[in-house]
């Protein structure tokens, strides 16, 4: 296990939700196992008025989010980890004199020993991150002559191609490269990584990832909620930006990418970078149109309760054109992976929440067993990210009997299994990385570009082409009906149930 340093972890936006939703709950989880450093501070930073005190109050002590965690611990061991927070209160902007900030950390620098290591954490609008860079830089706390200094930014980051462009220039200005870390949160999740070990470390696998074997590739990521109180923000982002451009381009990386040199962080993101560069960019009008579905979701009733549409919702324009479902179809201009096509979609009002990645591979060429349906009934290897996270495997078994009839068997795998081994959550995971300095999950300025190179066309498509569809769907359905006509001679979508393997499969009980 790498060793954490001594440091200080400074919050920008600390009283905001996340904090106290995902950052404090990851590093109690962190605490408790022990994998805190010696000496560690938490120093929150942001435009509310608050004592050290009250911060403890908000975030731990009397917290909803750790409620569950704390209700059967000792008072000595809450109070110790509540006794690590300290807040600093901005005033009422962002863009002021960071000289009492300077202050306030020197002060704790000494007092806790935290070696002047410190991790900025930026939980608030990307419109935020240059301007607080600056000021960070301007006060001398991102040089690194004594302790190192890093940045770790959340998304969205940009909003466009050029967007993202002047927001990485804009930070590169006062910290390098090498100090800033682009968070997403799905990269922390132990089924996406095992994407990699999956691949790299089966040589049942390897082998056959590529267009020998490998029919197409199917990824689907379902909400079964609305966009809920997030309308304002949602309306101007959309089912693209908000999910496809990075969450689900990060994963696409991911299978599509060469065997990279070692399991290096700079190894592994170099070869994401070529695989996003490698990515067919869509820019003819037809290609865009015969190969992106986008739709909303309209009013309807699931299980007795009548939901709005989309359009209905708090914060959201009663004519807006944002997409609350995004189809995609798409092929990758390498030797591995030509004239193979990738169907990624993203959607809210889903039947079920679920995330999972699905490799169809081809049927043999000479077909034996010829009954009714076999074609329908491909091997398929599949990842489950989310929820019921495992691998599940589909293959040909022998119906008992006469004849050769064949049917689809499951093997499968649960990470729920592992009686022994805790399972990190994604934001326990990528801040342990990030105070330990490794950025293998953390994504790279030309990386996040390469993600919007790809992303632009489509939504400058769906702005301004001509013949442009919005399309609805009634919420709890699996989006619009003419969406399987996307996987052309395919035939459908895998419709994935709650659970890993309750979509069928055989096998005789007596």
């Amino acid at each position: 296990m790498k060793r954490t340093e001594n440091q200080m972890l400074v919050i920008f936006g600390a009283s905001g939700d996340l904090t106290a939703r995902k950052l404090v709950p990851a590093l109690y989880n962190l605490y408790e196992a022990g994998q805190l450093p010696e000496n560690f501070v938490v120093l929150g930073a942001s435009r509310s008025n608050l004592t050290d005190d009250d911060f403890r109050k908000k975030v731990v002590l009397e917290s909803t989010y750790l409620e569950d965690k704390l209700k059967d611990k000792k008072k000595e061991e809450i109070l110790d980890f509540a006794n690590k927070f300290f807040y600093e209160d901005l005033g009422n902007d962002y863009d002021t004199d960071y000289a009492p900030l300077r202050k306030r950390v020197g002060d704790l620098n000494k007092e806790k020993g935290t070696a002047g290591n410190i991790m900025y954490y930026l939980s608030t609008p990307p419109t935020l991150y240059e301007v607080i860079a600056k000021n960070l830089a301007d006060a001398g706390l991102s040089t690194q002559n004594n302790g190192w200094k890093r940045l770790i930014v959340e998304k969205p980051f940009g909003y466009s191609l050029d967007t993202a462009k002047k927001l990485n220039v804009g930070i590169q200005k006062y910290f390098t490269e090498s100090q800033i870390y682009r968070i997403d949160h799905y990269l922390g999740k132990e089924t996406v990584q095992n994407l990699l070990v999956t691949r790299f470390a089966n040589s049942i696998f390897e082998p056959l990832w590529n267009r020998n074997y490998i029919h197409h590739i199917e990824i689907t990521n379902a909400e079964s909620v609305g966009v809920e109180k997030r309308g304002g923000y949602y309306d101007k982002s959309g089912a693209l930006r908000d999910m496809f451009q990075n969450h689900l381009l990060q994963i696409v990386s991911l299978i599509v990418m060469e065997p990279p040199i070692s399991d290096g962080a700079e190894e592994i993101r170099n070869e994401k970078v070529k695989a996003l560069k490698s990515l067919r960019i869509m820019k003819d009008e037809k290609t865009l149109h015969d190969q992106t579905i986008r739709a909303q979701y309209m009013a309807s009733t699931i299980d007795g309760k009548k939901v709005k549409g989309y359009r209905e919702e708090e914060g959201v324009d009663p004519m807006s054109t944002t997409e609350t479902y995004a189809a995609i179809k798409f092929y990758v201009d390498n030797w591995r992976w030509k004239d193979v096509p990738f169907y990624v979609r993203t959607a809210k009002r889903m039947p079920t929440k679920v995330t999972e990645v699905v490799i169809h591979f081809k049927s043999p060429h000479h077909q034996i067993f010829k009954e009714s349906g076999i074609h329908n009934k491909d091997n398929k290897l599949i990842i489950r990210i989310q929820p019921d996270e495992g691998i599940l495997i589909k293959f040909g078994v022998k119906v008992p009997g006469q004849g050769f009839n064949v049917e689809r068997a499951n093997l499968d795998f649960y990470y729920s299994s592992l009686a022994e081994t805790r399972v990190m959550d994604a934001y326990e995971r990528l801040l342990l990385d990030a105070m330990q300095g490794d950025a293998t999950l953390y994504a790279r300025a030309d990386e996040v570009e390469a993600a919007w190179e790809f992303v632009d066309p489509i939504l400058n498509y769906w702005k301004n082409g001509e013949n442009v569809r919005m399309y609805g769907y009634p919420s709890g359905v699996w989006g619009p009906e003419n969406a399987d006509d996307l996987i052309e001679g395919i035939g459908a979508w895998r419709n994935p149930g709650e659970n890993l393997t309750d979509d069928g499969g055989f096998c005789v009980l007596c």
